[in-house]
């Protein structure tokens, strides 16, 4: 019989406990008890963000997998891991759904703010990757001109698609990042917001960052809201978070505690990636394509049903969008306590993406529904 195996696992992924126990000693800890000394004697890591994996931590260590429940792995040496023998795995895609319902709630809510129609702008896109797609995706269901950008699907796929990042941000009225955070390289994404980025901004604009904070450099951005440049603004990841830039966040329309991917979906798929990826690394006699059993319910009810007279169809969409979830509630907690930010991402309220979601139709009017169809929505 395979001894046990030791595990360390972020206290904060849900739907854990209980799972791996039958086949390992499972030990769960925030993420600043995650120490050098508590993973010596680990042969796993199940974490998220906040645990960056490299040499300090994982020297002399008995480590041999490591899995992030998070899109990104910036947060890990791949290098290092690689060196030395030691398997790592993320869990790209699993809160795409959540970004887009986010973005969505963020489209809308700017656009009744300042009251301008969507179907009139341009968004630019950077970054097509998982989250990238399900964005563009909601653009196009939303009416508005998509433009695109991503070097690295560009090489491979040819020009056709993507512009260039001075044609996306000469011609788009939006522009919205969702990129990995490369510090270095031909890819390099590391304050790609910067002064000489914010100098190509020929009228005022829009921007939104879901990605990760340093992709958005904090004094040039702050600069740009000065000058008009950037007239409208949301930030849900910020450099150096969680000790974030108050005055930044006072001069942004929007601003949220990293939580554009929370959705108790996309935490879920984030969960089960990991758990099959370690179980079939240590080959444990689990479900195959295991998934939790119960995703937690919202406060909201699973059925939507909304008055739609004599509204127009981007008007009756964003109102469905919003009563699935409203970005401003996030907004108005950071900004009465911005020094709670992880704290707000602990106890984060559970948000179901669209698919959870049924729609009850009382009214002739029904010519939106293909739209909300296509953002996942479910019809009665």
């Amino acid at each position: 019989m395979q001894d046990r195996i030791r595990i360390i696992a972020d206290c904060n992924i849900p739907s854990l406990k209980g799972v791996l126990e039958p086949f390992a000693d499972v030990e769960y800890l925030s993420p600043n008890e995650i120490t050098k000394e508590k993973v010596a004697f680990a042969d796993a890591l199940l974490i998220r963000s906040r645990t960056v994996c490299d040499k300090n931590l994982l020297a002399g260590s008995a480590v041999k997998f490591i899995a992030t429940a998070t899109i990104g792995f910036d947060h890990i040496d791949a290098h290092y891991c690689d060196s030395n023998n030691i398997k790592w795995i993320s869990a790209p895609g699993c809160n795409s759904g959540s970004v887009q319902q986010y973005i969505a709630s963020v489209l809308v809510t700017l656009a009744i703010k300042k009251n301008f129609n969507l179907p009139e702008k341009t968004i630019g896109i950077v970054g097509v990757g998982n989250v990238g797609r399900k964005v563009e995706r909601l653009a196009k269901v939303l009416g508005l001109k998509v433009l695109l950008n991503d070097p690295p699907r560009e090489r491979i796929e040819g020009s056709e698609n993507f512009v260039s990042l001075e044609k996306l941000v000469s011609e788009s009225d939006i522009i919205t990042f969702h990129v990995p955070l490369n510090k270095n390289g031909v890819d390099k994404t590391f304050h790609l917001a910067d002064e000489e980025f914010f100098e190509m901004f020929g009228g005022h604009k829009t921007l939104i960052n879901s990605s990760r904070g340093e992709v958005v450099k904090n004094s040039a951005l702050k600069s740009a809201i000065r000058s008009g440049k950037v007239e409208m603004s949301a930030l849900d990841v910020w450099e150096s978070e969680p000790a974030i830039d108050f005055e930044l966040m006072k001069m942004v329309d929007i601003a949220t505690p990293h939580i554009a991917g929370y959705s108790a979906d996309g935490k879920a798929n984030g969960t089960a990636i990991c758990v099959n990826g370690l179980a079939d690394f240590f080959t444990f006699d689990i479900v195959k394509n295991w998934y939790p059993s119960m995703i937690p319910e919202p406060d909201n009810s699973q059925l939507i049903s909304l008055k739609t007279d004599d509204k127009d169809n981007s008007s009756i969409v964003a109102d469905y969008i919003l009563s699935t979830y409203n970005v401003l509630e996030d907004d108005k907690r950071l900004r009465n306590s911005g020094d709670t930010f992880e704290k707000q991402r602990e106890e984060y309220p559970v948000r179901r993406e669209f698919s959870y979601y049924n729609i009850e139709v009382s009214d002739a009017n029904e010519s939106f529904k293909e739209q909300l169809l296509q953002l996942g929505f479910n019809f009665k």
